[in-house]
Formats: structure tokens, C-alpha cells, sequence
């Protein structure tokens, strides 16, 4: 389960610094091809909004989040009209950004990431000149970047990835020509993969990933001959699969999420082809009997394929 710090109500101490709990959504389209910079977080003492003063170093869609809960955000990955390697960190303790001197091993887009939090960042798959099945490592010690010897377990974009911290990473569903169920299992203590034996309860892209680290992970929406509301989750005690019974608020894929673990998911942004139109929509799952509420103030601006990271405190 996840350990949290004993004053996390709306800040929370570590370091000598205090910072406030939230969940962060950086970049995305507005419309097609129109980019922001934007980095929305929201508190999760209340599920209110402000905006980042500083955004990503630029306007990027298709990008990828992972955090090192407590410290930093990283958001790495995407397009800016053209592929790009770069790799942001946002510290809790002040929202400032850098970017690190290492980015991605290759520019791409459509990529997942997931952390193994207070060691390292993963990010997997995506598209470079093709489909990838890569897996670069990020140590949070340094920022150094390695890239695993076994990737994915097959090339693919628009997957989505959450994290049982401490424990192992999961890779799931994407484009691979076509769709696939697939979720792919990374064990932190030696990067090692297996495939679970069950996958998602349909072929799926453009999905959105979260954890309540120590028990389950969520994925959530995304395309499956049209844009779906689904919800599955994978308990981490035998990665067994259930699927909710109240899904997403709309059909909508191509969001981002991050989680308060211990208390709920937030998944935000995304199209939905019904409108047809991206949103600002963000849902929030609570993990004590999985129920559905929408936040009343949702993201600063309708934009899809964005990415999510969230502080949560010492996992």
C-alpha cells in the first residue's frame, strides 16, 4: 500500500520543502496540429486548477508523463511539428522546469510511461520512423538514461502505462497493426517482462493509464472501433482483470491521467467523437468502491493527446 506522509492535507512535507499533492496535464493539441505548452495541475486536496507559470520548453502533442512522487515530474516525448527526444522535469517543490541533458534514446511520439518511484522513469514504445518497442530507464538519482535490453513485447504507439511502485510497470493495449489486448508486465528488480495472460477486455489505442500503487492498476477510454468509456483494472495481487461498472463520463480517447494513490485517478482530456471535439473533462475514479464523479472546473483548455504525471507523496 502506499505509505503517505503523516501532513498531506493540502501540503505535505519532504526535504526541508513543502509542496502540494496534484496531478499534473501537460501539452496536447487544442485542435489538430495546434499544440500548447500548458501544464494544468490540480490539487488534490480540493480538485482545484492553476496553471504552471512556466510550460513545457514547448508546445508538444503526444507526449508521455511519469513521476518520482515527492520530487518531480517528467514529461518526455511527442511532437512539436517534428519528433523530438526532449525530456521536462517539473519539481514539486516550486513547478520549475528543466530539461535534462538526456532526452529519449529516439525522437518519437505515441509513447507510455510509468515510474518506479524514488528510482527511476520508464518510457515505452511509440512511433519514430516506425513502430518501436523500445524502453528507455530514466534513474531519478541522476537523470542518467539507459535503454532495456528487452523492450515491449511488440512495436506499438498509443498504449497507455501505470505503475505499482516498488514492484513492476505495465504496458497496455495500443496500435500495433492493428489494435492489440496486450499488457505487458516489467518487474523493477531486474526490468525483466512477461505478458499477462490476460490482457484488456478489447483491442485498444489511444487508452489512459493510472495506479492506486499496491493494489490495481486503471485503464481507462480510448479507441476500439470508435472512442470507448471503458474501465479496467488489474488487481497487482494476481493481475487479474475486471472491468467497472460505471466507465468514463463520455466515449473519449487520446487523454492522460495520474493518481492520488490511496484515494483516486484522474483521467483527463481526450476527443470525443461523438462531439466530434477534444475536452477539458476530467474524471476521477475514487479507489474505495470505484464510484465516478466528474470535477466541476476541468482542464484550463479542450486539448487531447496530452500527458499526465502526479505527486502523491512517498509511495
Amino acid at each position: 500500500m502506499a505509505i503517505r506522509p503523516a501532513d498531506h492535507g493540502i501540503f505535505a512535507s519532504q526535504g526541508g520543502f513543502v509542496y502540494a499533492e496534484a496531478v499534473y496535464f501537460a501539452g496536447g493539441d487544442v485542435t489538430e496540429g495546434s499544440a500548447t505548452a500548458s501544464v494544468d495541475k490540480i490539487a488534490f486536496s480540493n480538485d482545484s486548477r492553476t496553471t504552471l507559470d512556466t510550460g513545457l520548453s514547448a508546445a508538444t502533442a503526444q507526449l508521455t508523463g511519469a513521476a518520482n512522487s515527492g520530487t518531480a515530474a517528467y514529461f518526455g516525448g511527442g511532437t512539436t511539428g517534428s519528433l523530438v527526444t526532449t525530456v521536462d522535469k517539473f519539481t514539486f517543490a516550486d513547478d520549475l522546469r528543466t530539461t535534462l541533458g538526456t532526452g529519449l534514446s529516439v525522437a518519437r511520439r505515441g509513447l507510455a510511461g510509468a515510474a518506479n518511484s524514488g528510482t527511476a522513469g520508464y518510457f515505452g514504445g511509440g512511433y519514430a520512423t516506425g513502430l518501436v518497442a523500445t524502453v528507455d530507464k530514466f534513474a531519478f538519482s541522476d537523470d542518467s538514461r539507459t535503454t532495456l535490453g528487452t523492450g515491449l513485447s511488440s512495436a506499438r504507439m498509443e498504449l497507455a502505462a501505470a505503475a505499482n511502485s516498488g514492484t513492476a510497470g505495465y504496458w497496455a493495449g495500443g496500435y500495433a497493426a492493428p489494435d492489440v489486448t496486450t499488457v505487458d508486465k516489467f518487474a523493477f528488480s531486474d526490468d525483466s517482462r512477461t505478458t499477462l495472460g490476460t490482457g484488456l477486455s478489447a483491442a485498444t489505442e489511444g487508452l489512459m493509464g493510472a495506479a492506486n500503487s499496491g493494489t490495481a492498476a486503471y485503464f481507462a477510454g480510448g479507441y476500439s472501433g470508435g472512442a470507448v468509456d471503458t474501465v479496467d483494472k488489474f488487481a497487482f495481487s494476481d493481475d487479474s482483470r475486471t472491468t467497472l461498472g460505471t466507465g468514463l463520463s463520455a466515449a473519449r480517447r487520446r487523454g492522460a491521467a495520474g493518481a492520488n494513490s490511496g484515494t483516486a485517478a484522474y483521467f483527463g482530456g481526450g476527443w470525443e467523437d461523438a462531439l466530434p471535439a477534444s475536452v477539458t473533462t476530467v474524471d476521477k475514479f475514487a479507489f474505495s468502491n470505484d464510484s465516478r464523479t466528474t470535477l466541476g472546473t476541468g482542464l484550463s483548455s479542450t486539448r487531447y493527446l496530452l500527458g499526465g504525471a502526479a505527486n502523491s507523496g512517498t509511495l
